[in-house]
């Protein structure tokens, strides 16, 4: 494609949204923003979570792992299973009962203010982190092959992708992105489906012939038992798993969000269920595409890797001009659909939580303020973009992001697991230095791992992480 019409694609798309902004959003108020007033259908909010669950991050860098790791990260999708179970069956009562408008709340009524601020603050790190990754690779992906022909530098790009967010969220939030992610994942499955569909026919084969293709395939070797210290061991990934679900998605304003806009807590969990369902499919089928892209460049002689493999192939248009227009559509949508709810809970998060506006003001001064910190929170997210374009080496982006929520959402599982599993009340003044020194001992521990015990952590840095803090506040305790 060429790069005007890649721009006259992006504008289509994002008016597209804006129109969709225009008609859910006509209010503006404070509950239409943070619980889109709790009528949201679970079935919308459901299909629009497996959008923000996979993001750009998947759409890209899961097909390319493939040739290096086969599929061995599917071990940490089954593993998902058990922490969107958890989800349903503990974390989401307690929410629904508690009728929170952000999850760590619960802090506050547990233990206190300080272990409420710390849970919030390591939050906003996260996701602040989090969303930076997976638009930074998106971002990267459009410079190359759309804005470096046009002369557009990056920080240019990076401030055009944020603005976009901000004009269809800016008013109504969370209302407007349960109806908007749903279009967005609609389109990401679409490219999915579409690109596999050629690439096979390609290779030679109909897509029915999928499955067989696969099991004599080298790379589809989805279970690990030989090497307990490895890091792809499928116990450590399965674990990893589970975890990881619990803490970015049900210790997560962001992905809990959504699920407090349904109507009730039955229709929360039906959410969380088929949720479940088509996640492990879709994630199982960008594994599948890794295959499939891994052996197309393997016959033809492209050589780029990891994160740039599917954009290099789809954008040589070697696959006809459907896959390269349903490439651009898909990417952009899989990175939208995280991005703008994440823009959005950062903004709930440090509206409620840190500065407390429901507590301190009026309706209208709350509306005002959340919307200066919804631009504060926009123009951070463009700064830290360019901090990563110039520190990360690695092309290999989900991998750096996990081991990052290893390390922020440590603390947050620690915090949760003490307050739903002991009675325990701790001293909460000092939970804080508990929250900073769990992340850290947790860092000495994994990168000396190797020589001291044989094992690598990988993504079992998570639950090393929330071990340490639970241990730490089971010394904290009150006598």
């Amino acid at each position: 494609m060429q790069p005007y019409q890649v721009l006259i694609l992006i504008a289509a798309y994002f008016a597209v949204l804006i129109l969709i902004s225009y008609g859910t959003g006509r209010g503006g108020s404070n509950a239409e923003f943070f619980k889109a007033n709790k009528q949201a259908p679970w079935y919308l909010v459901a299909f629009g979570m497996i959008g923000a669950s996979l993001s750009g991050i998947t759409f890209i860098s899961i097909p390319g792992t493939v040739e290096t790791d086969s599929f061995s990260y599917f071990q940490v999708v089954l593993g998902y299973t058990v922490g969107y179970a958890v989800i349903g069956q503990v974390l989401l009562p307690l929410y629904y009962k508690l009728n929170l408008t952000s999850i760590y709340t619960y802090l506050d009524t547990r233990f206190g203010n300080a272990s409420y601020k710390t849970g919030a603050s390591f939050f906003l790190l996260s996701r602040v982190v989090g969303a930076s990754f997976r638009l930074f690779l998106v971002a990267n992906v459009l410079q190359l092959i759309v804005f470096d022909a046009l002369g557009v530098p990056y920080y240019i790009t990076v401030s055009i992708t944020i603005l976009l967010i901000w004009l269809y969220t800016f008013k109504s939030g969370i209302k407007t992105i349960v109806w908007t992610d749903t279009l967005q994942t609609f389109f990401m499955l679409l490219a999915l489906g579409i690109t596999i569909y050629f690439i096979s026919e390609d290779l030679g084969f109909s897509v029915a012939n999928l499955m067989k293709y696969l099991a004599k395939n080298e790379h589809s070797q989805i279970f690990f038992f030989d090497d307990w210290k490895s890091k792809d061991h499928f116990v450590k990934q399965f674990l990893s798993g589970a975890f990881i679900a619990i803490v970015m998605t049900g210790l997560d304003q962001d992905m809990m969000q959504k699920n407090l806009t349904c109507r009730s807590l039955k229709d929360a969990q039906k959410n969380m269920f088929w949720f479940t369902i088509v996640l492990v499919f879709v994630n199982f089928l960008f594994l599948a595409l890794g295959v499939l892209l891994t052996d197309y460049a393997d016959l033809n002689g492209i050589t780029e890797t990891k994160d740039e493999l599917f954009p290099a192939i789809a954008a040589s248009g070697n696959l006809g001009f459907a896959v390269a227009v349903f490439f651009i559509l898909g990417l952009i949508a899989a990175a939208y659909s995280s991005a703008d709810s994440a823009l959005t809970s950062l903004t709930t998060s440090f509206s409620i939580d840190i500065l407390d506006i429901e507590k301190k003001y009026d309706e209208k001064k709350q509306i005002r303020i959340r919307k200066q910190i919804h631009i504060a929170i926009s123009v951070l997210l463009i700064l830290v973009m360019l901090v990563f374009k110039y520190a990360i080496a690695d092309k290999s982006v989900i991998n750096k992001l996990f081991q990052f929520a290893g390390y922020t959402y440590g603390p947050l599982l620690g915090l949760y697991a003490f307050g739903l599993f002991t009675k325990w009340q701790v001293k909460d003044k000092l939970v804080p230095i508990i929250a900073i020194l769990a992340p850290v001992l947790s860092y000495i521990i994994s990168v000396n791992s190797l020589a001291w015990l044989g094992f690598e952590f990988g993504f079992f840095i998570l639950i090393l992480n929330g071990f340490l803090t639970f241990l730490g506040l089971i010394l904290l305790r009150r006598k």
